[in-house]
């Protein structure tokens, strides 16, 4: 009788380990960070090769937040994260002002991008306090919402002098990198998959924090 007993407690603790991971982090319980970063140092990066040209574009303008169970980060992740159309950039104004007009991602009409977390998988710790994750979510861009898995590397910081020179509170990076095919949300041009990729790479850093 003891013995099973015994094996029932281990089978159920590898099973918790198992369902139950997050960060060895000072922070206890739920936790919401926002990247509401006023300096415009979180970023999200887009990248399409054509064979006449490389497009590289960039906003800082992203406004979001994330809330988990520190010690169970794969069973509670939620959050969600805008970014203005208006707002991306690629250096060419030409190029600007084609992307936010009705012909490809109409800024006016549509003006926001958003993304809305629904949950996390694949969760592996990297160390006491990063954990890498699948990321699944409704990716919403031209009107359109398709579900995305993205790749992420978290990592949660504990409140400290180095970290208060960037702002106040416990931080969280996120490092997340995705890919998109325009087709898939309904942006239709005579251009697309010529001179303008139909596949975009996107690559996002932010830094968030729990004290806003």
């Amino acid at each position: 009788m003891k013995n099973l007993v015994k094996v029932t407690f281990i089978v159920l603790f590898f099973t918790t380990l198992g369902h139950a991971q997050g960060f060895d982090v000072k922070a206890t319980g739920v936790q919401t960070f926002s990247f509401a970063d006023q300096s415009s140092r979180n970023q999200a990066a887009f990248h399409s090769t054509t064979p006449f040209e490389e497009i590289n574009g960039l906003t800082t303008q992203i406004e979001g937040k994330v809330t988990f169970d520190v010690i169970d980060f794969a069973n509670t992740l939620k959050g969600q994260f805008t970014i203005p159309v208006a707002s991306l950039k690629t250096g060419i104004e030409k190029m600007e002002k084609d992307l936010r007009s009705s012909s490809w991602l109409d800024a006016e009409k549509y003006p926001t991008i958003t993304f809305k977390i629904t949950k996390a998988t694949n969760v592996q710790k990297i160390s006491p306090n990063k954990l890498s994750a699948d990321v699944i979510g409704d990716f919403t861009l031209h009107g359109v919402t398709k579900e995305i898995t993205t790749k992420d590397t978290v990592t949660y910081l504990d409140e400290n002098e180095m970290t208060r020179a960037r702002m106040p509170g416990d931080l969280l990076g996120i490092l997340s990198s995705f890919d998109i095919q325009l087709s898939d949300f309904n942006v239709e041009h005579l251009l697309l998959g010529k001179r303008v990729s139909n596949d975009i790479q996107i690559k996002v850093n932010l830094v968030g924090t729990n004290k806003f």
